[in-house]
């Protein structure tokens, strides 16, 4: 809820570059989708997401190990800004952020929304355990790790399943 409008909770209100920092940490709904190693079809510049994760993210929670220190690290790792969402078209199309900048709603399943971080894991919509380290694999075997899951909307299906089978 925001003080301007006490009905609506911040991310319907604002615009991402009105966010304070804490407010822009908490939209992060933890995929860790933005720490996998991508490739770009030069040809077509279709961007495909691998099952290959960066050095420095945890794949048993999707973190970052080092998260303030991580440039030090790793230089090329991208900070996103309100600035820069709309330039990475290669953002996951479930992105808190990228949705957020194209006005459209958090999903259901978003932390925010539901008040329960590891929903979005459960959904299967995060890359939780499902990613090795970029240093366990060559560099040129990358194109043997793309990962079809990655950049796939979650299936509201299996939320429907799982209840079907409690009963």
């Amino acid at each position: 809820m925001t003080p301007e409008n006490p009905d609506k909770p911040y991310w319907e209100t604002k615009r991402l570059s009105e966010m304070t920092e804490a407010e822009w940490e908490a939209l992060c709904d933890g995929c860790g989708k933005c720490c996998l190693v991508k490739l770009e079809d030069e040809d077509t510049t279709e961007v495909l997401y691998t099952g290959l994760h960066c050095r420095l993210l945890d794949a048993s929670t999707c973190q970052c190990s080092n998260y303030e220190n991580r440039r030090d690290y790793v230089p090329d790792c991208i900070k996103l800004t309100a600035e820069t969402i709309p330039v990475y078209d290669w953002l996951p199309k479930t992105c808190a952020y990228r949705l957020i900048e194209e006005g459209r709603p958090l999903p259901e399943w978003h932390h925010l929304v539901c008040g329960d971080r590891e929903e979005i894991h459960r959904r299967g919509v995060s890359a939780k355990n499902k990613t090795i380290s970029e240093d366990e694999v060559a560099e040129e075997d990358a194109l043997d790790h793309v990962a079809p899951w990655a950049n796939r909307p979650p299936s509201a299906y299996r939320r429907r399943n799982r209840r079907t089978q409690k009963r």
